[in-house]
């Protein structure tokens, strides 16, 4: 079975989680939400799904088993993970979203959510431990699908109307936004949120089938079709979002994708956010952009999560987390247009988007220039795609096995300096530049994180770690 925790849920390949898989874990979450008394027989629990094309039969499976468990499921349909989610702390109810994210079709997942959030992972280690007891009792699961009461347009409604108090009528008055819908979940909301605030909106790129796009690492043929949509219909920006919908894709007005962590944090100041966690990969030029505490984590929502409420726990009153991908997530109030937000401590899509949209509108100068501004150190980011996680658990072995082994692997590169193991290896080296690799969490795949001097020895510097990747994997 291909089924496993990554960095953001149960992840493996679709044609296991169509079968007694999903009734499996579907069946150990609402044994731990039962016999840790976070939810009492009968409870509702809630269901989402992406537009996978395995995800309503993965749907139907959990809603079966979750009945069968002793709860009562209650059928969300298509939408982006934030809307499950903020139904789910409204109705004081647990959720299921079966999602893949951004991964591709062959492969889909499920994240799981208490009453008051995401899982963390010692959550996840007792789901691992309840689906074990339950092989171990030899019980059978046949896959049964069934339907279930919908509230999918009570979700939509609350997060839409989460979203259209965020900004003052007429904010984006002037602005001509594309927005590529591809297969996100959150692509008509996208539409009709930006035209609540008077955005000239063109759809583009809708597609039936499932596309998958990776925010933190846009391939050159997305990249592509931005850049010839943003020259086609005049654009002042491109929006879009991953498969479920929480991690938001902002383009310039070329095109160009902006840089989640920059996202995340153009989201954080339009907050007040004083106390921020991300991940190590984010940029390392957010502690010098932000007034307030920066708190570094391994990659993954629990790791935010956690330095998130480690900040609560502290006195910290605004708190506020991003990804490098951007999705943003807050553990706090805030106050924003004069209006209450009630935390939302689970990535977001949507808010970003608004508030790099509302930077764009309230000034002259288009986004690239504003980006240019917060003169963050040069970076860029990629990933080798089917690369096997035992070559990557290999490579990694390797590079940890001493200073040796590390600095001949870097010879081509440069003189490593400083070494981080945070999460993954994160390399400065003796020009200041900075060389991250990392395994993903979520798919066969190596990730590789770097910074530089300007964008032209970024993106040298990272065409050159990614092939000395595949020139170790290929001398194997």
């Amino acid at each position: 079975m291909s089924l496993k925790f990554g960095t953001s849920g149960l992840r493996g390949l679709s044609v296991d989680l169509e079968g007694p898989a999903s009734a499996l874990y579907a069946t150990a979450f609402a044994r731990h939400l039962l016999a840790a008394g976070i939810a009492q027989p009968g409870d509702e629990i809630l269901i989402g799904r992406d537009f996978r094309a395995s995800s309503p039969a993965i749907s139907a499976i959990a809603i079966a088993a979750l009945r069968k468990a002793g709860l009562t499921p209650r059928d969300c349909g298509d939408l982006p993970t934030p809307a499950l989610a903020l139904l789910g702390l409204a109705r004081k109810a647990a959720c299921l979203m079966v999602t893949g994210s951004h991964i591709p079709a062959d492969r889909n997942g499920i994240k799981f959510y208490r009453p008051d959030g995401e899982i963390d992972k010692a959550d996840e280690a007792a789901i691992t431990t309840a689906a074990a007891a339950i092989r171990a009792e030899g019980l059978i699961f046949d896959a049964a699908q069934e339907s279930a009461e919908s509230l999918h347009d009570a979700a939509i409604a609350l997060y839409g109307e989460r979203n259209r108090t965020l900004l003052p009528d007429g904010a984006l008055n002037g602005l001509r936004v594309g927005v590529y819908q591809h297969s996100t979940v959150a692509r008509d909301l996208f539409v009709s949120v930006l035209a609540h605030y008077g955005a000239d909106v063109v759809a583009l790129g809708r597609s039936e089938s499932f596309i998958p796009v990776d925010t933190e690492a846009v391939s050159s043929e997305t990249v592509a079709l931005l850049q010839g949509w943003a020259v086609q219909h005049g654009l002042h920006a491109i929006i879009s979002a991953d498969g479920d919908g929480d991690r938001p894709l902002i383009t310039d007005e070329t095109g160009t994708p902006i840089r989640g962590d920059l996202v995340g944090l153009i989201a954080s100041r339009f907050l007040g956010a004083t106390a921020i966690a991300t991940p190590v990969t984010s940029n390392s030029g957010i502690e010098a952009a932000v007034e307030g505490t920066v708190l570094r984590t391994k990659v993954g929502s629990p790791f935010v999560i956690a330095a998130m409420n480690e900040a609560v726990a502290a006195g910290e009153t605004a708190v506020a987390g991003f990804e490098a991908n951007g999705g943003t997530l807050t553990a706090t109030p805030f106050t924003v247009n004069g209006q209450r937000l009630a935390p939302l401590p689970t990535r977001d899509s949507l808010m970003p988007v608004l508030a790099v949209l509302a930077l764009r509108a309230a000034g002259e100068q288009p986004l690239s220039r504003i980006a240019a501004g917060f003169a963050l150190p040069a970076a860029a980011s990629d990933r080798l795609e089917n690369f096997p996680v035992e070559t990557s658990a290999a490579l990694m072995a390797e590079l940890r096995s001493g200073a040796g082994a590390l600095s001949a692997f870097l010879a081509p590169i440069g003189v490593p300096q400083k070494v981080s193991d945070i999460d993954g290896l994160r390399v400065t080296l003796e020009d200041a530049s900075v060389i991250h690799f990392r395994p993903s969490g979520n798919a066969p795949e190596m990730r590789c994180y770097v910074e530089a001097a300007d964008e032209a020895a970024a993106v040298r510097l990272l065409e050159v770690g990614l092939q000395r990747i595949r020139d170790w994997a290929m001398s194997r």
